[in-house]
C-alpha cells in the first residue's frame, strides 16, 4: 500500500523515515514522515535536540513518543542544531495531523551534497514498499 501522492517531491527523505527540507538560509528541517507517524500513532512526547549540538549523519538525536510506542529520529546527515520546532512541547499531535509541516528541528548541514543525496520521494516509496513485503 502505497502512500505516492502523499509524499512531497520537494523533500527528501531517509531510510529512518525522517524527511528533509532545504530552506532557502541553506539550513535544513527535519521531521517524520506520514509513514512514520501512521505507524506509530497518536503522538503524545517530542524531545528535540539541543540547538547548538553537532550531530553526525545516522546519530539518534530526538525522541517522538505516541501512545503505542517511542521512536529514534536520526541526523539525516552531519551538522549543527541550529532551531527545534517548540510549538511541538504544548502540541506534539501537529505530527499527526501535518506531518509534513510539524518540522521537529532544523540544522546546518556540514556539506549540502549529503542532502542532495538523501532518497527522493520515489526512492523512498520503494523503501517503504520494499519494507512491507
Amino acid at each position: 500500500m502505497s502512500n505516492a501522492a502523499n509524499l512531497p517531491g520537494n523533500l527528501k527523505y531517509t531510510a529512518s523515515h525522517e524527511w528533509v527540507k532545504t530552506e532557502a538560509d541553506g539550513t535544513i528541517s527535519i521531521g517524520i514522515t506520514q509513514h512514520a507517524q501512521e505507524l506509530l500513532g497518536d503522538m503524545v512526547f517530542v524531545e528535540t535536540p539541543m540547538v547548538g549540538r553537532k550531530l553526525k549523519a545516522r546519530e539518534e538525536c530526538a525522541v517522538v513518543e505516541s501512545v503505542k510506542a517511542a521512536a529514534d529520529v536520526y541526523a539525516p546527515v552531519s551538522g549543527v542544531v541550529t532551531a527545534v520546532n517548540s510549538d511541538l512541547d504544548k502540541a506534539p499531535e501537529a505530527i499527526n495531523t501535518d506531518p509534513y509541516g510539524a518540522w521537529m528541528f532544523r540544522m546546518k548541514p556540514d556539506n549540502a551534497a549529503d542532502v542532495a543525496a538523501l532518497m527522493d520521494a520515489k526512492a523512498y516509496e520503494a523503501h517503504v514498499d520494499s519494507e512491507a513485503h
